[in-house]
């Protein structure tokens, strides 16, 4: 409520005034109507006050509770969610993706190489696209590039957002054939991938910059690394993969 406007405090004010005072007439209109019947007792008056204004007062209020109870959970899964992943992709965001990476690299077993791969992915043309259809076509494409990476790679890799137009693909496990392999099947895919702004078929295409490991390595370390294999194929779309030793 820190950020609630004047406007919704007086809201609020005004309910919990209108309601305290329904609640009051309701409570003295029954009581009034109970004091001149003859079929009641006192006692029966009294347990006819006692039951029925809880149910006529309490039961609406609960119901009230409830439902805001269930906004607040639906508002606390957008947050979360808001927070977890890219609103435009749908991929993790870079601050998420970066953690999750370091701690997957540190939480493999002692016993055994630490091993896999990364992949950092470049969209090119993504500047021509919108200068020639505009900012929104040029979202579109990277929405095609984002969900394409993430159709192409393993149940157990993660897929980031690391950059206005850059993506990051983590593949734990991975050889250096996985990482050939998952590398080509998503710049293929890229390739083939239907996009037609504005009614003109249009190819994209990406660069690929891959690292693999066999020893624990930080996020920043393995990001440095195949981002600068990418000046090797920028401006011509290909794939460039190296070894990484601690």
């Amino acid at each position: 409520m820190a950020n609630s406007s004047p406007q919704q405090w007086k809201n609020v004010a005004w309910l919990t005034a209108l309601g305290s005072a329904g609640i009051l007439l309701l409570s003295v209109g029954l009581n009034y109507l109970l004091l001149f019947s003859e079929a009641l007792t006192p006692f029966g008056r009294s347990m006819v006050t006692a039951t029925l204004l809880p149910v006529i007062i309490g039961g609406p209020l609960l119901l009230f509770i409830g439902l805001q109870r269930i906004e607040l959970g639906h508002y606390r899964k957008e947050l979360n969610k808001s927070a977890t992943f890219d609103s435009l992709t749908g991929c993790l965001n870079r601050t998420v993706f970066t953690s999750m990476v370091d701690r997957r690299t540190t939480r493999q077993g002692s016993s055994g190489p630490r091993s896999g791969a990364f992949l950092v992915i470049h969209p090119e043309h993504i500047r021509s696209i919108n200068l020639r259809f505009g900012l929104g076509w040029g979202d579109e494409a990277l929405r095609l590039i984002a969900s394409t990476i993430q159709s192409s790679v393993r149940k157990e890799d993660l897929v980031g957002r690391i950059g206005t137009s850059m993506f990051g693909v983590f593949l734990p496990g991975a050889t250096e054939d996985d990482a050939k392999e998952i590398g080509e099947r998503i710049r293929t895919r890229v390739a083939q991938a239907y996009f037609a702004p504005k009614g003109t078929e249009d190819t994209l295409a990406i660069s690929v910059g891959g690292v693999v490991f066999e020893n624990e390595l930080e996020f920043e370390e393995m990001f440095r690394s195949a981002e600068s294999l990418l000046s090797g194929v920028e401006h011509k779309p290909g794939f460039q993969l190296s070894h990484l030793h601690h």
